[in-house]
């Protein structure tokens, strides 16, 4: 299963990490591990180089793991915080579709 953590502190969100491996299907043919490698990879993005946030990210491949942490602030606070409300609500949608598969969670 697959596990997104979304990090808060009051109503600001903080980062994120997500992993391991959502066991739907084959590597290769695992639509619902695409799917949230696609969103962590688009908002990684986003944020850092879009928005310019200089977030740190960490990647641990043993743990299958990645994890993105803000800085205390940003001068594009607000955009940062809207790529991160959609990216947890395009996996909350994606735990709608397969909840034998993902976790979402607000830690």
């Amino acid at each position: 299963m697959t596990r997104c953590e979304f990090f808060t502190e009051d109503d600001r969100i903080t980062g994120f990490s997500v992993s391991g491996h959502s066991g739907y299907a084959e590597a290769g043919a695992d639509i619902v591990c695409a799917a949230v490698s696609a969103v962590v990879a688009m908002t990684e993005a986003t944020i850092n180089e879009v928005c310019g946030a200089q977030a740190k990210v960490r990647v641990k491949e043993a743990d299958a793991r990645i994890t993105l942490t803000l800085p205390t602030s940003c001068d594009e606070e607000e955009s940062v915080q809207a790529v991160l409300a959609g990216m947890m609500l395009y996996l909350s949608g994606l735990r709608d579709d397969y909840p034998d598969y993902i976790e979402v969670l607000e830690v």
